[in-house]
């Protein structure tokens, strides 16, 4: 399998197993949908704790108003008696307005803060140091153990303005966010290697050659951004051990420059004259009585 180490910009995103056969049209396709599978975990990830810990969201109409406002306005929540937390709620104000501020209890929310970190692990970043490749599967997995979780913790269900319930049934509006600008549409994705585009009409072996074994770092990223920046010379890692060596390479020239020892000139293969007098006869003498 070819693996492919997955970059947007100069930040790692995940590994990813493909074949050399494959066209470039699929690789795309595969590809753009486990980095945007990756983000939808990435959002729903960020909600949780909301959820977790002020309740459900409150219809568009009222979000961000004070009591008094609703009051006045006559207005009311009606999905706040059908989504009830199992085993209870627990009030605490959301102070933004989001959230109706009926929590979970205790237990329930230890079930959505636990989910969240394994999902997020899953499909975690830190996977490429541990050379795991992600897949659609590990995706989907992720968002179904949030799925889970939250039906878990809302039998009845979530409002449908809720942004996990949208995400989780693919209805999310991201438009004049700064997610919408991570996201990148399969028609507008492009490939990178080595400064060139992957064109769609060939294969991944037009580029790479047919070794099965080959790892490339690839870049990902829309159309008509131009070409990305191309991987240095050097990795980071190898520079931190050059600076680090030259680090320490000039604090030993510094020590020897600040040290003033000149024992050394008692030494005997410091003395100038110790061949002349090996020819004279006068070595090895001793004055005084024996």
């Amino acid at each position: 399998m070819v693996q492919l180490h997955v970059k947007r910009g100069d930040e790692s995103q995940f590994l990813f197993n493909t074949t050399v056969d494959i066209s470039i049209q699929t690789l795309i396709q595969q590809v753009t949908q486990v980095y945007n599978g990756r983000l939808k975990v990435d959002r729903i990830c960020s909600e949780i704790p909301e959820l977790a810990d002020h309740g459900i969201t409150l219809p568009p109409n009222m979000q961000g108003l004070t009591e008094d406002q609703i009051t006045d306005l006559k207005l009311k929540d009606e999905w706040e008696d059908k989504c009830i937390p199992s085993g209870g709620a627990e009030f605490k104000k959301d102070e933004i307005g989001c959230r109706n501020g009926h929590a979970p209890n205790e237990k329930m929310k230890n079930v959505l803060k636990k989910t969240m970190e394994e999902a997020k692990a899953l499909i975690s970043k830190k996977q490429v140091q541990a050379n795991v490749c992600v897949t659609m599967d590990m995706v989907n997995e992720a968002l179904d153990q949030l799925r889970g979780a939250v039906m878990i913790v809302y039998p009845m269900g979530l409002p449908p303005h809720d942004p996990i319930r949208m995400e989780l049934e693919n209805q999310e509006d991201l438009a004049g966010t700064q997610a919408s600008l991570q996201v990148i549409p399969e028609k507008e994705a492009q490939l990178w290697w080595a400064g060139k585009e992957l064109l769609q009409d060939k294969k991944l072996q037009d580029y790479i050659g047919k070794n099965e074994k080959t790892k490339i770092v690839v870049k990902i990223q829309k159309r008509g951004q131009g070409a990305p920046a191309r991987e240095p010379v050097v990795s980071e890692e190898e520079q931190k051990q050059m600076m680090m060596h030259y680090y320490r390479r000039q604090e030993e020239l510094k020590k020897l420059n600040e040290t003033d020892d000149d024992s050394y000139l008692q030494s005997e293969w410091s003395d100038q004259q110790a061949l002349k007098r090996q020819f004279q006869g006068l070595t090895n003498i001793k004055w005084g009585p024996r």
